[in-house]
């Protein structure tokens, strides 16, 4: 099948450790049109007509260019359908155009009411962090680990860190292997502080912002929240922003 290539984009949504945006999340899709058809061979075009449309409007919206190129699979040869006055063409709960996925087509006025899936992969091509050479579990990523690449952003599930602010700091979360697009499941918060340690807690209200003392309950990563205690007594869900201090909102 040809592919279809355009400029798209994204929100860098791993980075940020939520799902990808737009297209990613099927969010965004051209609201279903329907058409008539004779067989199930008018299908194929059907499909990729509202495909190239769909990702052409979710193109327009996003933010981030990427390549995309969506290949149509084929319907089971075996398969004879009745004609059909209106044919529409969907997207399944749960699927999203993005990596390996399915488009529907259903009968809404004919003889016989019929429904069928089409296989459809969707890749998405842009510039990302890649690793340059092997990185050990547990070790600390450096900017000398990675370089910027051209890859498949929806070849895994796992969103990629496009960002550097997203992976700077991180710790490999297993071993990962030079040419291997870094993504959101390879990396995980440093370890700053065990529980015990001294912490300085910057407490942020409506309008004020204070200084105190407190001792960590749990150990801290950078990024994620911990358990503090003030010298009042008083526990705190706090943000960890580095190896000394933590900030806590109330």
């Amino acid at each position: 099948m040809p592919t279809m290539r355009l400029l798209a984009s994204l929100r860098d949504c791993g980075g940020l450790g939520l799902a990808l945006l737009a297209f990613a999340c099927g969010g965004l899709q051209l609201p279903a049109q329907a058409q008539a058809v004779a067989s199930e061979a008018d299908l194929p075009a059907l499909a990729r007509k509202w495909v190239d449309q769909t990702l052409a409007i979710q193109a327009a919206r996003a933010e981030q260019p990427l390549r995309l190129q969506a290949t149509l699979g084929r319907l089971d040869p075996r398969l004879r359908l009745s004609p059909c006055a209106r044919v529409e063409v969907f997207l399944p709960p749960g699927s999203r155009l993005w990596g390996a996925s399915r488009v529907g087509l259903r009968c809404l006025e004919g003889a016989t009411r019929w429904n069928v899936t089409l296989p459809v992969t969707v890749q998405a091509l842009g510039s990302t962090w890649v690793l340059r050479r092997d990185v050990a579990a547990g070790s600390a990523l450096t900017a000398g680990d990675l370089m910027l690449a051209e890859v498949d952003w929806a070849a895994e599930p796992s969103p990629v860190l496009a960002r550097r602010e997203a992976w700077e700091g991180q710790i490999a979360a297993r071993a990962l292997a030079s040419g291997q697009a870094l993504r959101e499941n390879m990396v995980r918060a440093a370890q700053v502080f065990q529980a015990g340690a001294p912490v300085r807690v910057l407490v942020q209200g409506g309008g004020f912002q204070i200084s105190a003392e407190g001792q960590a309950l749990s150990p801290g990563m950078v990024g994620q929240s911990a358990k503090v205690k003030m010298e009042s007594g008083r526990v705190l869900t706090v943000i960890v922003l580095d190896a000394r201090t933590v900030r806590a909102y109330i």
